[in-house]
């Protein structure tokens, strides 16, 4: 009877305490209230369950969220296949180069080029098979994947060391044969690459550099088992021996002068111009969080993109808001993001944030010899939006701390009071004596819209130490540079010292330094904020 009895409290006990914890009391850190009173609105519940009109619009705003995200964080797609359109609307097919004989100019639209070097362009098709670009000596080259993804640099950065040099281009997944040697080789994760080529001009004239370019710049296909395939490799058997095809004259298609446009839209477009590109790319060619931010709103390898009436409306909204975003993040960047390469100063580079990789800032460069900085583990998304909303081209040659090779930049879109820089008044710029740069330096403005070399009566708006095309600035008797900026040339001031601007529209600038010296690098040389003069 006592067992019987214990057995009953027992079974009582467990009862009570499951009736205890089956009602315990949910802390109110996990629920969500009946009427929740946020941003989009007041939000409807029974229970946390949300009302079929809150669902909605919910469900609207994730769609809102993920099209912003894509704006911002895929723009180098959609820029990327504006430029491949761009060349092939002036003739320029794949393989073939457009050349810049005499140099760009504000006609043609391309995100924050200069008027100061000789530039020529390629997309390479690599669907075939293993391209081979055979590069001129003496020039700055970039290969980047149709992402705005680093591949291999040519030039003085490059492992040709400016020498020119046979770089042999790889497609995705290619496990073919290769050569033992004689290429420098590189693998591509799209089936198209870039290749940005720079020359400078020799004795401020433009033409013999270009007969070197046209000479020299070869892009043809690989023949596996020819040269760089020893024989005895070739009695292996494991590739076949070949001998060396002709190799094909480069087409080059003259483009000074003329008006095309590089530059992806600001609107709905946008989605349509990177859907393309996906289309066109392998899956898997981009960061997979990438690709799943296009894949949440309809654009997805393999699919079409089709979206109906509902979410064409919510892509239209977040293309303006997105694009306004970037917009913001160049042209007024927030203290706190840490742009500002001198203390409280208006001059700014996002990419000594996070390198050309918006993780791992550049490694320090001292008398010891390199140091690496430690990864942060965190990519600085907002440098990597304002890179691309405004620039065009990665690589580590851009924000190399190393002196006497590359280029550096400084950009500015405000005034000495943090205003910004006005068309149609008159501001002064002083550059400090002894510009630290090996080759030259010199100082563009660019249209506040289409981030394009700005428009105006001077056909190179731009100042610098180059006498070729406009004349080059004077300097100072005490070593200075001062440079005005204004509708008219001030009084007293020399042609080589001015540049336009037009009443009306907004511009910014960059200042490009061209084999750049430690002072830049320490900052002990710092120019000044732009100053209101009228």
């Amino acid at each position: 009877m006592k067992m019987k009895n214990k057995q009953n409290i027992i079974a009582t006990a467990l009862v009570c305490a499951l009736a205890s914890t089956a009602f315990a009391q949910t802390p109110p850190s996990l629920t969500i209230p009946d009427k929740a009173e946020t941003s989009l609105g007041a939000l409807d519940f029974k229970d946390g369950a949300p009302s079929a009109a809150t669902a909605q619009r919910l469900y609207d705003n994730l769609d809102f969220l993920h099209a912003q995200n894509v704006v911002l964080n895929t723009f180098q797609g959609a820029s990327t296949y504006a430029l491949h359109e761009g060349l092939k609307g002036v003739g320029a097919e794949d393989n073939s180069v457009i050349i810049f004989s005499d140099l760009m100019d504000s006609k043609s639209l391309f995100l924050t080029a200069n008027c100061d070097v000789i530039y020529f362009i390629s997309i390479v098709d690599l669907a075939k098979g293993p391209m081979v670009v055979e590069t001129p000596p003496g020039t700055l080259g970039t290969f980047d994947d149709m992402w705005f993804q680093w591949i291999i640099d040519a030039g003085l950065p490059g492992p040709d060391r400016s020498q020119g040099g046979r770089f042999l281009l790889l497609p995705p997944g290619y496990d073919g044969p290769l050569p033992e040697g004689g290429f420098f080789i590189a693998r591509s994760k799209t089936m198209r690459v870039q290749y940005w080529g720079r020359a400078f001009l020799q004795n401020n004239d433009p033409k013999p550099v270009v007969a070197v370019v046209k000479q020299t710049l070869k892009i043809y296909p690989y023949t596996p088992g020819s040269y760089g395939t020893s024989i005895g490799t070739a009695l292996e058997g494991k590739v076949k021996l070949a001998g060396s095809p002709p190799v094909p004259e480069t087409k080059f298609i003259e483009v000074s002068g003329k008006s095309f446009n590089t530059i992806p839209p600001s609107d709905y477009t946008f989605f349509e111009k990177l859907n393309a590109l996906v289309q066109e790319e392998p899956a898997g060619s981009l960061d997979i969080e990438l690709a799943g931010q296009m894949a949440a709103i309809g654009i997805v390898k393999g699919k079409p993109f089709a979206p109906d009436a509902r979410m064409q409306k919510i892509l239209t909204d977040a293309v303006i808001v997105a694009n306004a975003t970037a917009r913001t993040l160049n042209m007024n960047p927030r203290e706190s993001e840490g742009t500002a390469y001198y203390p409280g100063s208006g001059w700014v580079n996002p990419l000594f944030l996070g390198g050309y990789t918006f993780e791992t800032p550049p490694p320090m460069v001292t008398p010891e010899g390199i140091k690496p900085l430690a990864p942060t583990g965190a990519r600085t998304l907002n440098s990597r939006t304002t890179m691309f909303v405004a620039y065009t081209v990665i690589t580590p040659a851009m924000i190399m701390r190393l002196t006497g090779i590359g280029s550096q930049y400084l950009v500015a879109s405000l005034d000495a009071d943090k205003n910004y820089l006005d068309g149609a008044k008159t501001y002064k710029l002083t550059l400090p004596p002894n510009i630290p740069h090996k080759n030259f330096w010199s100082l563009t403005l660019y249209d506040t819209q289409s981030r394009s070399m700005l428009q105006t009566d001077q056909r190179f708006p731009k100042a610098g130490s180059l006498s070729y095309p406009r004349p080059a600035a004077v300097a100072n008797a005490d070593g200075s540079t001062t440079i005005y900026l204004g509708p008219k040339l001030p009084d007293g001031v020399k042609e080589g010292n001015w540049i336009q601007t037009v009443p009306g529209k907004g511009w910014f600038t960059i200042l490009r330094l061209y084999s750049p010296l430690q002072p830049f690098f320490d900052k002990t040389w710092r120019p000044s904020e732009f100053e209101l003069v009228k």
